[in-house]
């Protein structure tokens, strides 16, 4: 690894019905549950955790389930749009026997870039794709009904819309270390080198689409990952430098964060490795218990009678 960025760190999305987010990624799509824990601006709403095992960098979708009372968001330009999960060569199948029967919205396999994908929609009209990816050699989180041989890796790639690509593509290039490596009508590929997995971002550009409208069934942010902190810190003086509003670093508990967003109006996160997930319960306890931030602690009680019940 190297003082670059390394591909996706996390991806955080808006969902309404907690029971219903939980349900849906840890028995449908058969991910680990990792963190269950609150937003730290709203210490009455769920923040969740999904990844693989250990909750690798590249492999984390958290949400924010605001409840049944969130408006349906609308996917548009300037915020990110499709998350793509790695899956092996030949799965495909699999998944779209497994949508039918848990009534899953899916699309029929298509092709881009020369690789079979999956598009589906999860309970909130979140755009989701399996990406059949030769030679992912990530070591997937796998349950009974979901096995090893066609579980998920973790991401493989997420999608910006955008009215003008070259801004956001300036950013990719020149601060983050991306490179154009193809392009297909309007949209264009990039991907660092820096690491093997995790490491695509597709722009697409559609001059006349409207603007996105952020809320349920749509990407919050997008984060990227560093190493440590005087890696994350070296971005925040290239960015600042750009004339770009970047926040303070704002420790997550987890990772560390840093905020701004780029030309295009899509939110980048730019969140380190460290502490990571096992910070305050071991590995085999992951998402077993609701871990406050220190803070709310002092109101766990009432937190914990206003939260709905996962099982």
């Amino acid at each position: 690894m190297t003082n670059t960025i390394l591909g996706i760190h996390h991806i955080t999305a808006i969902a309404g019905d907690a029971k219903r987010n939980f349900d849906f990624y840890t028995k449908v799509l058969g991910l680990r549950f990792i963190k269950k824990t609150v937003n730290f601006d709203d210490p009455h709403t769920y923040h969740f955790y999904f990844g693989d095992n250990e909750g690798t960098p590249g492999s984390i979708l958290t949400f924010f389930p605001w409840g049944s009372a969130i408006r349906q968001g609308k996917r548009g330009a300037g915020m990110a749009t499709e998350i793509g999960y790695s899956v092996p060569v030949g799965s495909l199948d699999f998944w779209m026997k497994r949508f039918e029967e848990h009534n899953v919205i899916y699309n029929k396999p298509a092709e881009k870039f020369g690789q079979k994908y999956l598009t589906f929609l999860d309970p909130d009209g979140l755009k989701l794709e399996m990406v059949e990816v030769a030679d992912d050699n990530r070591k997937p989180y796998a349950t009974t009904e979901v096995t090893e041989a066609v579980a998920t890796r973790g991401f493989f790639n997420t999608t910006l819309t955008l009215n003008n690509a070259a801004p956001t593509a300036h950013i990719l290039t020149e601060v983050f270390g991306y490179k154009l490596v193809s392009k297909e009508v309007n949209r264009y590929r990039y991907a660092t080198d820096a690491v093997d997995t995790a490491n695509v971002i597709d722009i697409v550009e559609i001059p006349s689409e409207n603007r996105g409208i952020g809320a349920g069934g749509t990407i919050h942010h997008i984060a990227f990952r560093v190493k440590d902190d005087a890696t994350q810190m070296a971005f925040h003086e290239k960015i600042s430098k750009m004339g770009l509003h970047i926040t303070p670093q704002i420790d997550r508990n987890y990772f560390h964060s840093l905020y701004f967003r780029e030309p295009g109006g899509v939110l980048f996160e730019i969140a380190t490795d460290n502490p990571g997930f096992t910070v305050d319960e071991p590995l085999e306890d992951l998402g077993k218990n609701l871990k406050l931030p220190a803070q709310y602690e002092p109101q766990r009680a009432a937190i914990e009678k206003h939260l709905v019940a996962l099982d």
